[in-house]
């Protein structure tokens, strides 16, 4: 992992205003970023990347100091005229060392879009996908305890693709380092379940937020590459350790953001993904749409 890498320090090329993604969605994994993807496919004034998770800015076998931005270009035709912006999600960015910097080289001028879940369900979540997918053995309880994260923790750079499932949940670094790189008029931050609840009110913000006007009709879904639905809830006192080791966090990540997150410190919070709060699922009239995520993150795994 190259590392030191300023966006001071270098001087970023000359762009092509014909060449530039616009926007980004760059985080959090497992919130509600292939949902935001999928409608934003429906505006015909926007082009998203042929495939979800380009993982461009995330790559460790890209030479940063001079990077070959035709990797990332290919990923769109630059010969559709109705497009007014271009843009692509990889949820990794938002946590990756030195992602974000990466892609203010790329584009100082890009929006960024930061989707935020309650992060013990979003630990959970996680972890459903990495077990349905064969990427761990332990089980959660195993996984978020202190063997576990220490995992994350002898990893080179102290990150994990895989195994962090509590480490990604700590959004006021996260939303930090984004404020610091980034002006406020290019950062949009939205809470996942309010998208499951009013998708069409939160498609509109994303519209508005892109300067593009959105489509008519924005169909209830919950949009994910792994049905982790219909699996065990997340227990009992997983749920309130992870809770409150997340509480100062779920603080601070409120006050950067502007989201008034305080439903998440209650002990009676749930998420739609919770077996016990079905009702959610049904109260939001909400329809399991499963799409396919090609990248080649499966060979960045292995770095």
């Amino acid at each position: 992992m190259q590392s030191g890498l300023s966006v001071s320090s270098i001087r970023p090329p000359a762009l092509d205003p014909q060449r530039v993604v616009n926007f980004f969605i760059v985080g959090v994994q497992k919130g509600g970023t292939s949902a935001v993807d999928e409608y934003l496919r429906s505006s015909p004034h926007v082009q998203m990347a042929r495939v979800k998770e380009v993982h461009f800015f995330d790559d460790e076998n890209v030479d940063w100091n001079d990077p070959d931005y035709r990797v990332l270009h290919d990923h769109f035709s630059w010969k559709r005229t109705s497009a007014r912006c271009r843009g692509e999600a990889t949820p990794i960015y938002s946590y990756w060392p030195d992602a974000l910097e990466r892609l203010k080289r790329h584009n100082p001028r890009a929006k960024l879009i930061l989707c935020l879940r309650h992060p013990a369900f979003r630990a959970h979540s996680h972890w459903r996908m990495e077990i349905q997918r064969g990427g761990d053995q332990l089980s959660f309880e195993e996984a978020i305890a202190e063997a576990g994260r220490h995992r994350v923790r002898a990893s080179p750079g102290g990150v994990h693709r895989v195994y962090s499932y509590v480490e990604r949940g700590f959004y006021a670094a996260q939303v930090s380092r984004l404020k610091r790189l980034f002006p406020p008029d290019q950062l949009l931050f939205l809470r996942t379940d309010e998208l499951w609840r009013e998708p069409r009110q939160v498609m509109k913000r994303v519209h508005a937020f892109l300067a593009v006007t959105p489509p008519g009709a924005v169909e209830r879904s919950y949009v994910t590459p792994f049905d982790t639905l219909h699996r065990a809830g997340i227990p009992k006192k997983s749920l309130l350790a992870l809770s409150a080791l997340f509480a100062d966090d779920i603080k601070e990540t409120a006050k950067l953001t502007g989201l008034d997150l305080d439903d998440w410190l209650s002990p009676d919070y749930r998420d739609i993904s919770d077996p016990a709060s079905s009702h959610l699922m049904e109260s939001c009239d909400l329809k399991v749409v499963r799409v396919s995520v090609r990248s080649h993150e499966r060979e960045l795994r292995s770095l």
